[in-house]
Formats: C-alpha cells, sequence, structure tokens
C-alpha cells in the first residue's frame, strides 16, 4: 500500500514562495531557504500533519532532471487549506492580501457546499481555501 508522503513545489524564488506558505501558516522558520553560512539553499522542507512539503529551486529541478523546463500558462499544481469555518475563509484572504498576495478568485458559497476562494502563490500555483457552509 502507498502512503502519500512527500509533495514538492519547484520555485522560481524559493524566498518570496517560502514568504507566502508562510503568511499562510506553514511551520517555515525564517530564514529557512539560508544554510548555516547565510548562502542560499536549493531545497527547504516542512512537515504538516505527518505530510512532507517542498520547495526546491528550478536550479536542482534542473540538477535532478537535466530535461525539466520550466511551465508556462496556467500552473498544473493547486493545493488546497481548510480554514475551518467560513469566516476563516475571508479572514485568511484578508490577510494574504493585506500582506500583498493575489487573491485570485475571492471568497463566495460553491454550490458543493463550501466557501471556496483562490489565492496564487508567487509561482502561480492555485492555493485554494476553504471551509464546509452550515447546513440548514
Amino acid at each position: 500500500m502507498l502512503t502519500l508522503n512527500y509533495v514538492a513545489m519547484i520555485a522560481r524564488d524559493l524566498e518570496r514562495a517560502l514568504a507566502f506558505y508562510r503568511d499562510l501558516g506553514l511551520p517555515i522558520p525564517e530564514g529557512a531557504h539560508l544554510n548555516e553560512q547565510g548562502e542560499p539553499e536549493a531545497h527547504v522542507e516542512v512537515r504538516v500533519n505527518g505530510l512532507r512539503v517542498a520547495w526546491e529551486s528550478e536550479t536542482l529541478a534542473r540538477l535532478v532532471n537535466p530535461h525539466w523546463v520550466a511551465p508556462t500558462g496556467n500552473a498544473r499544481l493547486s493545493v488546497a487549506f481548510d480554514a475551518g469555518t467560513p469566516l476563516g475563509v475571508d479572514e485568511v484572504c484578508a490577510h494574504m492580501r493585506a500582506r500583498g498576495h493575489t487573491v485570485q478568485a475571492p471568497p463566495y458559497d460553491a454550490f458543493w457546499g463550501q466557501r471556496y476562494a483562490t489565492l496564487q502563490d508567487p509561482d502561480g500555483n492555485a492555493v485554494d481555501i476553504f471551509a464546509a457552509l452550515p447546513t440548514t
């Protein structure tokens, strides 16, 4: 049986990507993109609810796969965060907008029963924020 253990995103600017996800509340220490000598790292990883989430530089992506080419157009990755409550979705979007991040689709009540919004990370990936709507 397979267990999902690791998700990695390739970042054009590692420091900027980490700041975005730190602003969302992921446990990414300040300066995580630097080694002990203060030089940039090519890989940063944190553990979230047992899942390893990582960010890698484009340079590292090319070392691992010499044929790797940065995507153009729409991103091919989407991640989603449960905000816990509909109000939480609104609060996360307001917080992220205030921090200068892009809210691609402002909060709305989706037909499938969730308060839903979509942010855009610095590399163009969709980051959905959701919470179940109360049932009547």
